[in-house]
């Protein structure tokens, strides 16, 4: 998802659409996604009727009716996000396993949030299974398996073990034989970690998990809890099930952590709430991190750098942006700022929406 959110967010041109909408896993509820698909495509091109000649408007619309049609919603998660542009030829979909609000967006732009808000509120990692017999590597996002990883995996202990009776009872001898094998893991773990860096939580034995630190060249990498047990005989889905906790526990830390930072930055002079000043201080590439509601969506209007925000009721321009929060923070990203998506409430004091400055 990283690697899409960048491509996207680098396309700027005229009639970038997102159609954005909440979907089903399961029968029957997901027969009826394809409807909802249908409906959002004719509204965007009932919106693309009002400021664009009949001819281009109706090109865009097949080019999303084309993409609508190459979707099986029987694998649908609980939302997908369609993004096309006819000029840079982009026709393509992603599904995503967070709730959403249902809209559609025609920008010069496409809309990224909920996307980059997937990266925050779901977490991709690696369960390392470990034994001093054997080794399985799974990779994972949130409690599902996206796969289990071979070759060389699973790896199996064939050389560094003991031979003889003598050797078993050298203790210092069986712990250096133990640490070669796990070094040669930590190898082959990190040569995956570099085409795909993510963390790593050990499931394994706590014996096991403190030796497995001591040789580990990218200990930065690994979770500093562990899930406890030899769980070499189950399978994966029951494995990923039991670590999910685990990381799910981590990410909710991360995101309450920074919500702390922004409490500090507001007796510290770092901290903005007004729009105009956030978005001037993007500009500047003063923004560390913007902070902004779940489900909150704010229509404005974009002139000479000012924001002027527009009410629910008042009828939009035709060179309105949907979303300016979006906007903002697809802007500050360019800058190598960051988001972070708070629970509804948490921000209410501030209108929903908040910065914090690198200084």
């Amino acid at each position: 998802m990283n690697k899409k959110l960048n491509e996207l967010k680098k396309v700027t041109a005229e009639n970038c659409i997102t159609l954005i909408l909440n979907t089903h896993r399961t029968l029957p509820e997901n027969q009826k996604d394809a409807i909802v698909l249908k409906n959002s495509i004719k509204e965007a091109a009932e919106r693309l009727m009002t400021s664009l000649e009949k001819n281009k408007a109706q090109e865009i619309a097949e080019y999303l009716t084309k993409l609508a049609a190459t979707i099986d919603h029987s694998h649908n998660l609980e939302s997908l996000i369609l993004f096309v542009n006819v000029e840079k030829q982009i026709a393509e979909f992603i599904r995503l396993p967070i709730a959403v609000v249902d809209r559609v967006i025609i920008g010069d732009t496409f809309a990224t949030r909920d996307l980059l808000r997937a990266i925050h509120l779901t977490s991709n990692y690696y369960v390392l299974v470990l034994s001093q017999q054997k080794v399985r590597l799974i990779e994972a996002m949130n409690d599902d398996v996206i796969r289990e990883v071979g070759n060389p995996f699973p790896i199996e202990n064939k050389e560094f073990h003991t031979t003889s009776a003598i050797e078993g009872s050298d203790a210092g001898r069986k712990t250096n034989l133990i640490a070669e094998f796990f070094n040669r893991i930590d190898k082959e773990v990190n040569k995956i970690r570099k085409e795909n860096p993510l963390p790593v939580l050990i499931c394994t034995e706590e014996g096991n998990f403190h030796e497995y630190l001591k040789i580990a060249d990218e200990q930065e990498s690994i979770i500093e809890n562990y899930l406890n047990g030899n769980r070499l005989e189950e399978k994966a889905a029951a494995i990923v099930k039991e670590a999910w906790p685990i990381i799910k526990e981590r990410t909710e830390k991360r995101n309450s952590d920074l919500k702390k930072e922004l409490d500090q930055a507001l007796g510290g002079g770092r901290f903005l709430s007004d729009v105009n000043e956030i978005m001037a201080a993007i500009k500047e590439g003063k923004v560390q991190t913007i902070f902004v509601q779940k489900g909150l969506f704010q229509p404005a209007l974009l002139s000479n750098g000012s924001v002027t925000l527009l009410q629910e009721n008042d009828e939009k321009p035709k060179d309105a942006i949907d979303d300016i929060f979006d906007e903002m923070i697809e802007m500050n990203m360019n800058y190598g700022g960051d988001a972070v998506f708070l629970p509804k409430g948490s921000l209410n004091e501030f209108n929903g929406f908040a910065a914090i400055t690198r200084y």
